[in-house]
């Protein structure tokens, strides 16, 4: 087995990993748990089956499409959520000032003259 590539494969993982969704999911299903060794098992065997699906896919794809073709189709996917995510950040932004003046309590009404 190539080292170099265990390796990069490994960091590369390792660092996307960090903080993303996946890992606080865990962190929130190990917090409302007393089984910290059972969430762990759990996402561990997630991880590897996600990870063979990705490893075979790729390998699959890869010998009918072009490697350059499906880095540019994922760029472009990754491009699009992002500006998606981006937008709905900046729409949630006013909906979530003007759920905040509606409040009762958060702005009450001066008192009538």
């Amino acid at each position: 087995m190539p080292f170099a590539l265990l390796a990069s494969t490994f960091a590369t993982v390792f660092l996307a990993e960090l903080g993303d969704k996946t890992q606080l999911a865990i962190v929130s299903i190990s917090g409302t748990s007393s089984r910290p060794g059972a969430v762990f098992a759990g996402s561990a065997v997630a991880l590897v089956l996600a990870s063979l699906v990705g490893a075979a896919a790729g390998g699959s794809l890869s010998s009918v499409i072009p490697t350059d073709g499906l880095q540019l189709a994922a760029s472009a996917g990754f491009l699009i959520i992002g500006t998606r995510l981006i937008l709905r950040s900046g729409a949630g932004d006013g909906e979530a000032a003007a759920a905040a003046a509606d409040a009762p309590g958060e702005n009450p009404e001066p008192p009538a003259p």
